[in-house]
């Protein structure tokens, strides 16, 4: 009932404006993001959608930012522990192997926070995509720091290239043909050309590794070119890369990834980049400090997204759309109690293999290291809300199951209704 009254809501809303809606589900008009146009039709044509649960259908207008009230509080004010609290989340914990930072906003002005080994040190894997998306709003503020409209409209109609540093990824990405009505799952290969709003919904909603990679590389290329980014063609890009000297191109990727987070007031031992998302990438850009993760920083982040300091007030927002899941769920969203939940979710994994120790070692269970991390907001319908920040590494088990079993644990806790 829930999913049906909103898709009638939506389908209204669509009737009144003349499809002009903007992102998230219902975006297509203003980000050019084709698979959102495959969504619109689908809801039109009232044709069921088995990969979206009912949280997944919210209009743009329904997302907002949980904290604007709290703007002007520091983050260290706002995470302060709460014991009681504290308590019953670490019942769910297992211990060695995992950490976790649990934020309860429900009441803005009475905030719960719960950490639990929260200054422990994991691989990001995927959850760093997010410094790449902070890293790209970041840049087109500025180049263009006194028109919002002018920043979405370069997302909208610069489009690049994946060449090779998009390459080399199995993640697959959907690519929608609104002539044909039909949709293709495949793999980044280098002659594709998306604009830059769909390489990042690439980057984020399906986290292929390639389109993070050229997301990236566009994000430096702003950075090196200034105001002549517009207009800069791929042959000039590769030249600009051919030319530069690989020490400085690694700096300056460095900084561009990196210190966004350091001016939100989360060191290097917090959370950190160190290296492009494919190894072609390494062509001309090398690594650099390697990548490390901790549920206090990733806290520190997601607190401020809410409280629209990321950048600015609409910088934040559109983050926060792109976040918002329309596609299936995995690992730590996938729990049945977040099914009427909006969720803005990352997943990150990053596994090794010994073989000789175990020649069965399987994917993303890993003997030598693997990590699992998950960053969530969830927005109950009864109200509830609240971020989660839970980072794994958990040898020879594939800790999926056990991210759906704290969500669901974690969520009994903070929004006790059935759901």
């Amino acid at each position: 009932m829930y999913k049906i009254l909103q898709i009638i809501m939506i389908t209204c809303i669509f009737i009144s404006f003349g499809f002009t809606i903007t992102y998230p589900i219902d975006g297509y008009e203003s980000t050019g993001i084709a698979r959102l146009y495959q969504l619109q039709k689908m809801y039109q044509d009232s044709i069921e959608n088995k990969r979206i649960p009912e949280g997944g259908y919210k209009g743009v207008n329904d997302i907002q930012l949980n904290l604007l009230s709290r703007k002007n509080d520091s983050v260290s004010s706002l995470l302060k522990e709460d014991d009681d609290f504290s308590k019953e989340i670490r019942r769910y914990l297992p211990g060695s192997g995992y950490s976790a930072t649990v934020l309860d906003m429900t009441n803005p002005d009475s905030l719960k926070y719960a950490a639990y080994r929260e200054n422990a040190g994991y691989q990001p894997g995927s959850v760093g995509k997010i410094a790449v998306l902070t890293a790209l709003f970041t840049q087109l503020q500025k180049l263009c720091p006194d028109s919002w409209d002018a920043r979405t409209a370069l997302l909208r109609n610069k489009r690049v290239q994946a060449r090779y540093w998009g390459t080399g990824d199995h993640h697959t990405i959907p690519i929608y043909d609104i002539k044909s009505d039909k949709l293709t799952r495949r793999r980044v290969v280098a002659s594709d050309e998306f604009s830059l709003y769909e390489w990042t919904d690439h980057m984020v909603s399906v986290s292929n590794n390639g389109a993070a990679s050229v997301v990236w590389r566009e994000a430096l290329l702003m950075a090196a070119f200034g105001e002549k980014y517009e207009a800069l063609t791929e042959e000039a890009a590769e030249v600009y890369f051919k030319e530069t000297p690989r020490d400085s191109l690694t700096n300056l990727a460095n900084i561009v990834v990196n210190q966004p987070l350091r001016d939100l007031g989360i060191t290097e031992d917090e959370w950190r980049l160190g290296s492009f998302f494919t190894s072609a990438s390494n062509k001309y850009v090398g690594d650099k400090g390697g990548s490390i993760g901790t549920p206090a920083g990733l806290m520190k982040y997601f607190v401020q997204l809410e409280q629209g300091t990321i950048i600015d007030e609409k910088s934040s927002l559109e983050m926060k759309r792109l976040l918002y899941m329309t596609d299936r769920r995995i690992r730590y969203a996938k729990s049945p109690r977040l099914d009427e939940a909006s969720v803005y979710f990352k997943s990150g994994s990053f596994y090794k293999c010994d073989r000789e120790k175990d020649p069965d070692c399987k994917s993303y269970a890993g003997n030598v290291f693997n990590y699992m991390n998950s960053v969530i907001i969830v927005e109950q319908p009864s109200g509830a809300k609240y971020i989660v920040c839970l980072m794994t590494n958990v040898l020879n088990k594939n800790s999926a199951g056990a991210h759906m079993y704290i969500a669901g644990k974690i969520d009994e806790i903070i929004n006790p209704i059935e759901s």
